[in-house]
């Protein structure tokens, strides 16, 4: 698939389908304390079995490929998330998992990727891509990419089915960027089934290669060491990725950034009055529906919270600093 062929709302629904018993069908969540303008409802896929989103991308990959290829394993490169995801998923079909990781993720990713069976190579995050590509080719295994696939796109869509479904008038959807499967995935379903929906990717303001893509009206990256700059890890991408770009120039209205104190302060507020557990990278969408409330269309707005595998000491000092 080019980025000409978008992935449609008929494959969304055949991950749906996949992922039955599987993903969990996460709520939307409403704060003890409705802020004055209304509330702002938290989708937390922080309660999937692997703390994050990546779930749904990652087994609907592994689900998808023919048995006598599956049998010599899956191989991605991820800052743990996904990795994570890619290697529960491979458990649960009985083959093997490596997952390519920067040097610089934090332990409990690393942990939590090794916790589910994966083989775990630590690079320099520049090399993560090309180390992932040249493992599989030596062991010929299947390369799952963390966004750029619509295998994964297709899988991320369902948090979009979910939020259709479960709240029919939904004004604003604010999705965090990465790579962009999550957005991709999301925004192609609501522009499907809940045509008012207004769309809005969140990065962080030190990581925000999709916002200058976005104004520049094509793709503009950033080096590494730009982005590592964020505290929120799990998204820190170069550039989104070509097929997701695709999807984002489509379906996506805005894309806006936030602070790292916006994104610690998040953390905090989501813990106290949504009582869920948001890792950086999870809370950097919240961090814009809570903060920039203002700036948003009037009605319903729905954040994704797309994880929850936060370092403990961090989740303490976001608590405690607000």
């Amino acid at each position: 698939m080019t980025a000409d062929v978008l992935v449609s709302l008929d494959d969304v629904y055949a991950a749906r389908d996949r992922l039955a018993g599987v993903a969990v069908r996460t709520p939307l969540l409403s704060p003890s304390t409705p802020p004055a303008r209304g509330p702002v409802l938290i989708k937390p896929e922080s309660l999937q079995p692997t703390g994050a989103f990546k779930l749904r991308g990652a087994y609907n990959a592994v689900a998808t490929i023919p048995a006598d290829r599956r049998a010599a394993g899956v191989v991605t490169h991820s800052s743990g998330n996904h990795g994570r995801a890619l290697a529960w998923a491979a458990r649960a079909f009985g083959v093997p998992a490596v997952v390519v990781s920067p040097d610089n993720v934090p332990e409990v990713k690393i942990a939590g990727m090794r916790a589910v069976g994966a083989e775990v190579v630590l690079v320099p995050a520049a090399e993560r891509h090309e180390a992932a590509c040249r493992i599989a080719a030596e062991r010929g295994a299947e390369l799952v990419p963390p966004y750029d696939d619509p295998r994964v796109i297709a899988g991320q869509g369902t948090v979009g089915l979910e939020i259709a479904a479960d709240l029919p008038e939904v004004s604003t959807v604010l999705v965090p960027i990465g790579g962009g499967g999550l957005i991709a995935g999301v925004s192609l379903v609501l522009a499907e089934l809940a045509k008012t929906a207004t769309v809005i990717g969140v990065e962080p303001e030190l990581a925000a290669d999709a916002a200058d893509s976005f104004a520049a009206g094509r793709r503009v990256a950033w080096t590494d060491e730009q982005t590592a700059a964020t505290a929120a890890e799990g998204v820190r991408v170069p550039v989104v990725g070509e097929l997701t770009w695709a999807h984002i120039e489509r379906y996506v209205h805005q894309v806006v950034t936030v602070t790292e104190d916006e994104i610690t302060a998040a953390i905090g507020e989501l813990a106290r009055s949504y009582r869920v557990v948001a890792e950086p990278s999870g809370a950097v969408a919240p961090a814009a529906a809570l903060y920039h409330a203002t700036d948003l269309p009037a009605g319903p707005v729905v954040a994704v919270l797309s994880g929850g595998n936060a370092e403990p000491q961090v989740l303490a000092d976001a608590v405690r600093s607000n």
